[in-house]
């Protein structure tokens, strides 16, 4: 299997990288990415001495270059995790959004449609997996839960460029008979996140003694998945998932974000005991809450359970604990 990986120098790509090189010793791994403010190749660190892993640095908005990489590489498959992902910034300027995340998987299925078809194989034999997000649903109340029938309603320029990825994903399916899975992931969690992200931002903050920031009241509810966890899915998904299909991805692991905040001051008050007055939630301070804030995300993942037998095996307290020891030696305390 030649497999190339979008976006594989960032949080989720990284970890499935390592996650498949261990798992497939046949498999040859190209690695396609921008290498943006959010990837860090050192992640892949333990790869650099592989014969079955290569990098390709590629912009999958520059058309051509996206076909020279195809053409080349020859991939059996594809899973599709480039993009711009954070919400803020997408509030501020949502250009590049709406460029990496539409067009380029625009690029991506032309060129391997064009590529599959021209190889002389069954069409079908080929499989291009779309990697997305739970906040193309938009918003829950208090109770429910997102499904694959869940009606899109994403209300943030990145949820609307993620949602505009997914529809065109599907209608290369049903339009050219194209071998495609989607899969719609809860918020994750663990070693490679970008500074930028909730989790993170809390424990660097908190280490340098600096407030942390919490949104409105803290009230937004969100469904934490461990990353390996999702990897786990991804791979089941890629090689079992039905063509066509849609699979939601969910750790069935609901947190307040005040509550999340807390818990991790609470890692950190036994890991790095020096926070001040003795607590670092001593440092959690309340701001403006941002446009467009969705209440609560929750993910249904009785589809993938029941299909696939895929199962949730995170312990939330413990994999947030090295989670917390991860950023803690990266940010050197």
């Amino acid at each position: 299997m030649k497999l190339l990986i979008t976006g594989g120098a960032g949080f989720i790509g990284s970890n499935l990288i390592l996650h498949l090189h261990e798992a497939y010793p046949d498999y040859h791994i190209l690695n396609a990415d921008k290498l943006t403010y959010a990837s860090d190749l050192t992640y892949l660190k333990p790869l650099e001495k592989s014969t079955r892993y290569s990098f390709s640095k590629t912009d999958i908005v520059d058309r051509d270059a996206v076909r020279q990489l195809v053409r080349s590489f020859k991939p059996d498959g594809i899973i599709h995790l480039a993009a711009e992902s954070h919400v803020d910034n997408s509030i501020t300027g949502p250009e590049p959004f709406i460029l990496t995340n539409v067009l380029g998987t625009f690029n991506l299925l032309e060129e391997c449609r064009a590529f599959w078809n021209e190889s002389g194989k069954d069409f079908g034999s080929f499989r291009f997996h779309h990697v997305s997000t739970d906040e193309v649903y938009g918003t829950l109340g208090d109770t429910g839960l997102f499904s694959e029938t869940t009606p899109y309603a994403p209300n943030s320029p990145y949820s609307a460029s993620k949602a505009s990825s997914d529809f065109i994903v599907r209608s290369y399916h049903h339009t050219y008979g194209m071998n495609v899975v989607t899969t719609n992931c809860s918020n994750n969690y663990g070693p490679h996140q970008h500074d930028e992200k909730l989790i993170p931002v809390v424990i660097r903050t908190a280490l340098n003694k600096k407030p942390i920031p919490v949104y409105g009241k803290g009230e937004n509810i969100r469904d934490w998945l461990f990353v390996r966890d999702h990897c786990k899915a991804i791979d089941m998904v890629f090689h079992e998932g039905r063509s066509g299909e849609t699979y939601n991805v969910g750790g069935r692991n609901e947190w307040k974000n005040i509550d999340l905040v807390r818990a991790i001051c609470d890692e950190l008050n036994e890991l790095a005991a020096n926070g001040p007055n003795g607590d670092y939630k001593n440092l959690i301070t309340f701001v403006t809450d941002r446009p467009g804030h969705d209440l609560r995300y929750a993910i249904d993942a009785t589809k993938l359970e029941n299909e696939l037998g895929w199962q949730n095996t995170q312990d939330f307290r413990r994999d947030l604990r090295e989670t917390v020891n991860w950023y803690k030696v990266k940010y050197g305390f």
